[in-house]
């Protein structure tokens, strides 16, 4: 009997470890390496660490407890990518952006089924990043997804993490990546409470330098402001 938890305990532990080991963030673009076929990297990628906390929704939609990150796109892009882990565990990563939030709770073991959405507002330029302006902009769902089989699976071994890529549909405006305003809104796929450490990732084809990504709209206009 003994011997039998050990083994089980041991399988949960790799469970943990390959729910923290992410690949390189590949786009819509393929490429053959040898004998494999393999998605090319994203020149630009940017990491966000966050907890979400039980009650601190951002919004109720459709009986989901929704969460948002902003994210500021300064220039024409032809693709964008998200991803979203959950938990962040012992996940490495280079150069990424770490909430208060996520700080004070980077210990901590929960972590819920990611399901995750690419938003697009109507502001397009700084001058119409007012606190005004941002809360009551309109919203245009892009893209979204539930489960990815091209991530890690979560600690209980399930594929319950997200990912989703875009490509810009240039001959409609309102599904063209273009400079501006966009979010990432996040929840579960059940009805319930988020609560838990998350890694997200946003990454395009191209360089894209002054990205901003940011739970908190003040923050937001500040970095556009500097």
């Amino acid at each position: 009997m003994k011997k039998v938890t050990i083994m089980l305990l041991a399988l949960a532990s790799i469970c943990q470890l390959n729910a923290q080991k992410l690949s390189k963030f590949g786009g819509l673009t393929e490429t053959k390496v040898g004998p494999k076929t393999i998605k090319v990297p994203y020149l630009n990628v940017t990491t966000y660490l966050g907890y979400a906390a039980q009650g601190n929704e951002d919004e109720v939609k459709d009986g989901k407890k929704y969460y948002y990150l902003y994210l500021w796109i300064p220039a024409v892009a032809p693709e964008l990518g998200v991803r979203m882990m959950s938990p962040v565990g012992n996940a490495k990563v280079k150069k990424a952006i770490e909430s208060d939030e996520f700080v004070e709770n980077k210990n901590s073991t929960a972590y819920f089924d990611t399901y995750i959405t690419l938003e697009r507002s109507d502001i397009k330029n700084k001058k119409g990043a007012t606190l005004e302006n941002i809360q009551k902009a309109n919203w245009n769902t892009l893209a979204r997804n539930d489960d990815s089989g091209e991530m890690p699976t979560n600690p209980g071994g399930r594929n319950y993490n997200s990912l989703l890529r875009y490509k810009s549909q240039i001959s409609d405006p309102t599904k063209a990546l273009t400079a501006g305003l966009y979010r990432i809104g996040f929840t579960t796929y059940k009805t319930g409470e988020v609560e838990g450490t998350f890694l997200a990732q946003i990454g395009a084809p191209i360089k894209l330098p002054g990205v901003i990504v940011t739970k908190d709209i003040t923050k937001l206009i500040e970095q556009l402001n500097q």
